[in-house]
């Protein structure tokens, strides 16, 4: 098998590994484009694929450095004490570093330069990221609401109260803040760090947002303009 073909890159708010969903959907209210390769622009290769309300992305974990992988990985999801089977995880330190990654089409529109990209929402990746393939998500197969969650079940539910002054929220364009408040309440802290009021900060939409956590509250007392 050759290797995987880039067909297309992510533009993303999330600039750096740290504060991205630990997976899709879960901020919803973010919205990325997608860039095809000049390669991949065709218009033909995309016919059809109006007619579905989400896609799957296939895509590479570039910012993974590992050399080797190992059968067994610490998942955040677990405090990164407990270790479980790579392949009970979603963990980036597996065998070929690709990920999954189910999203919302918002919309397909050409731009200058760029060809016609796909407007898409609730996506988990960080900005430059490339993606190999994109397949229509189909309901009555790829929905199993009956589905075990296994160890990942734990913290469905688990949401931080967000709370950012209104005099830096008038910082945040208003069309990045309902993304911004589902990012930061999914809790984007290491969850082996629990010490309450622990600085911590991450590159948004060209700000760099600082906050801290104490119990089930995230405040945050900086943005800085980048």
């Amino acid at each position: 098998m050759d290797a995987l073909k880039t067909i297309a890159t992510i533009r993303s708010d999330f600039t750096t590994k740290f504060g991205i969903p630990r997976q899709s959907g879960l901020a919803a209210a973010q919205l990325s484009t997608i860039v095809f390769e000049s390669e991949y622009r065709d218009e033909n290769a995309l016919r059809g694929l109006d007619g579905y309300s989400h896609i799957w992305l296939i895509w590479g974990f570039s910012e993974v450095k590992a050399e080797r992988w190992s059968p067994m990985v610490k998942p955040p999801r677990l405090g990164g004490n407990k270790r479980m089977g790579v392949f009970a995880t979603r963990s980036p330190y597996r065998p070929n570093p690709i990920g999954l990654s189910s999203v919302k089409l918002e919309g397909i529109e050409k731009r200058p330069n760029l060809g016609t990209v796909l407007i898409v929402s609730g996506a988990d990746l960080m900005d430059g990221t490339p993606i190999y393939d994109i397949k229509p998500y189909l309901s009555f197969t790829d929905s199993h609401p009956d589905a075990k969650n296994g160890f990942a079940g734990e913290r469905l539910s688990y949401a931080l109260k967000v709370e950012i002054p209104d005099e830096l929220m008038a910082m945040i364009p208003q069309s990045k803040r309902d993304a911004l408040m589902e990012s930061l309440s999914q809790d984007p802290r290491p969850a082996y760090i629990t010490e309450p009021d622990t600085p911590f900060g991450f590159e948004y939409a060209g700000f760099d947002v600082r906050f801290k956590v104490n119990g089930d509250t995230l405040t945050v007392y900086e943005i800085i303009r980048l």
